[in-house]
């Protein structure tokens, strides 16, 4: 279920669309499903896995001016819980008609992402499992007291689950209500389901482990410790207002414009972000999402070397988004932002306060005191930030775009929660122990960000930029020299890329037809933090399913077909799909419209101290101008009128 906070459909109002990337209103969900269900594509066993706006061409959206005429579509993903069998539609709203519709070939293309309802009843199916059963009597379990986790199956090559819709499950005991199960995995034991016959298939039964003890609520014994007393409040105040300005869904902030969007699967998305250079509106990016993420985890046992999570493209995290609390999760001058979803009966659903919008001080952007002139001067940065937070299984994600005075926009993820756990089988395993016999396998979390950049124009070369130091010799004599060396990527299979820091490596995105005061072409640079890519086997199931995780950067020509990078139907997909399928025509990209997609993310050896709760960890990049502007385009900050700064 979701975590956050949501209105019932009657008590959900829709405003008309302004924009073609005004997102699917209440009314316009409710219109969905009456085409649907009057084409008689809504039985009683049909549920509604996927509803987003279908947005515009690219071309369409940049050509809108207010008061033209908007299409609206909607892309539906359907599932006959009977059957098991996705159908794939778009729908036109405005027009009230079907404009596409498909099967989705379980066996080659995967299958539709999965039901909350699938998971509701699975601790049904293991209570009717003789097998499952004599498991739990084997380890002198109360089956009632074992709580169900299940999850996405990948895909190993086993032939009878080919079309079927399966999960993998584990187990965790939980003693009473107040009692955390990740405290007490049941290790050593999984039940394969079949979620559309309903049912248990098979139980692998690898050993019998001890199932952990001591309990895990931050709260309790032997974690509870008293509430410290002696940190101060900070209060954030700005007493005339916040800076930014809200129109529908277009924000605008000092020198940034930009509107946003929301759906179950990206999430927070942005668009046509642009910066105002001296009254001259010039983009940057035209579209930006994370859009996928894949923990895979490194525990090779029977019972769990399966266990790789798409959290997007199997799970639609965005429809456990949390509702956002002030002085909780943002504080200062917010402004929250509530988002529409359709429910899996294709009702609208509100999730409140699902979007945080505010700004924060960000310590000093520029300053200089000077020996000659006796100039001192400084000037303080800030940053807008939106975000949200969402909470799935066991972890907490929150994502954060920021946008600064100087040109700068960053992204950060923040993982927190509660890691994955599991018996803890000796120092030369798979994983940490976390507290007496608990343990928590490694893993990583990877995740990609797809930048459909827009740098002064649709226009676009990337360039390799390495730091490379210069032989010695009669150019360097005395051996100190280095200089940048640039490698433009001219097509799809040169555009796939891997960080490396040893050389500062960057990725600069220009526009050839644009160039500054200097002469040189306009651009933005793409900073990546360059930790490991995917670490499972070239060879292994997970490189081929998450192989856009092989890389720290691909390039690819506009598409608007090519949303996600491990494609469209990723639950149980065999592999191959999304990226690699993408670049296979090796497309120019040398002064073309471009889509960067990069990797990034954490690779986690839990420590003891991300036990009972994890703190959280950082992971992200960031954009920064190169040349884009012709000089600091943060010189007209005013200097701060606090008492302290103009003192002397």
């Amino acid at each position: 279920m979701s975590t956050a906070t949501t209105e019932t459909p009657a008590t959900v109002r829709s405003a008309a669309p302004d924009h073609p990337l005004t997102p699917l209103s209440a009314d316009e969900i409710r219109s969905a499903k009456a085409l649907l269900t009057d084409e008689g594509l809504i039985g009683e066993n049909v549920r509604f896995v996927f509803v987003a706006l279908a947005e515009p061409h690219k071309s369409t959206v940049l050509a809108f001016t207010p008061g033209d005429p908007i299409e609206r579509r909607a892309r539906i993903l359907l599932l006959d819980r009977s059957t098991g069998i996705g159908t794939d539609l778009v729908v036109s709203v405005t027009e009230n008609r079907v404009i596409s519709r498909a099967t989705v070939d379980s066996a080659t293309d995967g299958h539709v992402p999965i039901l909350d309802e699938e998971f509701e009843d699975i601790e049904a199916f293991l209570l009717g499992s003789a097998d499952w059963l004599a498991a739990m009597a084997k380890r002198d379990i109360e089956p009632s007291k074992v709580r169900a986790v299940p999850l996405s199956a990948g895909v190993f090559g086993h032939e009878d689950e080919v079309g079927h819709r399966i999960v993998r499950v584990l187990a965790f005991h939980q003693e009473d209500k107040a009692d955390l199960p990740w405290a007490h995995p049941i290790d050593g034991v999984v039940a394969y389901v079949d979620l559309t016959e309903r049912r248990v298939v098979k139980v692998v039964d690898e050993i019998e482990l001890p199932v952990p003890a001591e309990r895990g609520e931050w709260d309790a014994a032997p974690h509870a410790t008293p509430t410290r007393t002696d940190l101060k409040p900070i209060e954030i105040t700005q007493p005339e207002g916040a800076s930014f300005s809200v129109d529908g869904n277009e924000i605008t902030w000092a020198d940034w414009k930009f509107r946003f969007g929301f759906d179950v699967r990206e999430g927070l998305t942005l668009h046509q972000l642009s910066f105002d250079d001296g009254g001259v509106e010039r983009p940057v990016i035209y579209r930006a999402s994370i859009a996928e993420m894949v923990v895979p985890y490194a525990d090779p046992s029977p019972v769990r070397y399966w266990q790789n999570y798409f959290d997007q493209g199997e799970y639609l995290f965005g429809r456990y988004t949390n509702s956002l609390e002030l002085g909780c999760d943002c504080l200062g001058e917010i402004q929250y932002f509530d988002v529409t979803i359709a429910d899996e009966s294709g009702d609208p659903r509100v999730m409140k306060n699902a979007i945080c919008l505010h700004e924060e001080d960000y310590g000093v952007l520029w300053k200089h005191t000077d020996m000659f002139n006796g100039m001192t001067e400084t000037r303080r940065s800030r940053r807008l930030v939106i975000s949200f937070f969402l909470t799935i299984g066991n972890y907490d994600y929150g994502f954060y775009w920021y946008l600064y005075l100087d040109g700068t926009i960053e992204l950060e993820a923040k993982a927190t929660g509660i890691v994955f756990t599991s018996a803890y089988r000796g120092a030369e395993g798979f994983s940490t122990q976390m507290a007496p016999g608990l343990g928590a396998p490694f893993h990583q979390h990877l995740f990609s960000a797809r930048l459909d950049m827009a740098v002064d124009g649709n226009v676009n070369t990337v360039e390799e930029v390495d730091a490379v130091p210069v032989p010695m010799g009669p150019e360097n004599p005395w051996g100190n020299a280095f200089r940048c060396q640039k490698t433009k990527l001219t097509t799809e299979s040169e555009g796939q890329r891997t960080a490396d820091n040893l050389k500062a490596r960057v990725w600069h995105i220009t526009n050839p037809t644009k160039q500054n005061r200097l002469g040189q072409d306009v651009g933005y640079a793409l900073h990546p933090e360059g930790q490991p890519v995917l670490l499972a086997d070239p060879s292994s199931s997970i490189a081929a399913r998450a192989a856009f995780a092989t890389k720290h950067l691909w390039v690819t020509q506009y598409d608007e077909s090519e949303r996600y990078p491990a494609g469209d139907f990723v639950n149980q997909h065999p592999g191959q799909a999304g990226l690699p399928s993408f670049v296979a025509g090796n497309r120019d990209i040398d002064g073309e419209d471009l889509v960067l997609w990069h990797t990034f993310g954490l690779t986690h050896f839990p420590r003891p101290e991300d036990w009972p709760v994890m703190p959280v960890d950082y992971a992200g990049f960031k954009l920064k101008p190169v040349g884009f502007f012709d000089r600091n385009p943060a010189l007209d900050l005013p200097a701060s009128t606090a008492k302290h700064c103009c003192e002397g």
